[in-house]
């Protein structure tokens, strides 16, 4: 879920443009021909992009909003230069230009089989390679990488934000304990330790890929940025239910004591988020959100 709302109870952003298998298909006989024969279908469309199957190796992926088109120029500049992750990425295999009417730049991407992790959790046994794809990622980034003021910053820079709807929850739910805000005022008051990294940004479940209880992709790249890695130790409370496996891999990364209590404050972050915009109209973002909560408040 990329460039969330700062304030007030929004579900799923409406698209700007509409887009079809129709347009898709216009758009690889124009710019790539030799791919239009494929299989084309819709797959899914998220809060930025909509997706389309192309055959059997490869998708598109389309902006559906003005701001995500920043951020799939990111994912087109940036994805290349990563280090080398041990899970798979979606590295642009061609790049898409605007055209008929339609503003944007576009990608064809490998296809990774697997569902997403909400719907699949991973395997007690991916905690390793989770925490070893954590630990090769958060490596220094370029001094141009992209900025993104939603991820990575300090967390006091998100705290009017998140306060704002962990009142309003705690009208509608009893996940906001005492427990919780504790573990939000902690992380607010513990100062960023480590120099900054390349980071994913948005580690939520629907945006790593699971078949047969393995991790088989990590997508959804338009937040990278540099910035504060427990940003993406969150990801830690949201992906594994068993507080024995997010122990382990706390332990394989090693993070200092500081960046764990930071994670478990952008762990309430994300909770809050996506908590508050799923009950909107997002059923699988509430979900997760309060998934992660009660994680949270369990390992306290």
């Amino acid at each position: 879920m990329s460039s969330e709302p700062i304030a007030g109870a929004i579900g799923t952003p409406t698209a700007e443009i509409d887009i079809d298998v129709s347009l898709v298909h216009s758009f690889l006989t124009a710019q790539h021909p030799d791919l239009a024969h494929l299989p084309l279908h819709s797959v899914d469309a998220g809060w930025d992009n909509a997706m389309f199957r192309l055959g059997d190796q490869l998708c598109v992926r389309l902006p559906r909003r003005k701001i995500a088109a920043t951020l799939i120029e990111y994912e087109q500049t940036w994805l290349p230069q990563l280090p080398d992750l041990p899970i798979p990425v979606p590295i642009p295999y061609r790049l898409g230009h605007p055209g008929q009417g339609y503003p944007w730049k576009w990608s064809i991407l490998p296809w990774i089989a697997g569902v997403t992790a909400d719907q699949q959790e991973p395997n007690q046994d991916q905690a390793q390679q989770f925490a070893a794809f954590l630990r090769s990622l958060h490596v220094s980034a370029p001094l141009n990488a992209p900025f993104n003021p939603f991820r990575g910053v300090p967390l006091h820079q998100r705290s009017a934000s998140v306060e704002e709807r962990m009142q309003r929850l705690e009208q509608k739910t009893s996940l906001i304990t005492p427990g919780i805000k504790h573990i939000w005022n902690q992380a607010l008051d513990t100062p960023m330790d480590v120099e900054a990294t390349w980071i994913h940004g948005d580690l939520h479940p629907r945006n790593v890929l699971v078949e047969s209880g393995v991790i088989t992709g990590v997508i959804d790249w338009g937040d990278m940025t540099a910035g504060d890695c427990a940003t993406d130790l969150a990801a830690i409370w949201m992906l594994f239910s068993d507080s024995q496996v997010r122990q382990k891999i706390s332990v394989e990364y090693n993070p200092s004591k500081a960046t764990l209590e930071r994670a478990r404050g952008w762990a309430v972050c994300f909770g809050v988020i996506l908590l508050d915009s799923g009950l909107v109209d997002n059923p699988r973002f509430a979900a997760i959100g309060e998934r992660t909560l009660r994680r949270i408040a369990e390992d306290v």
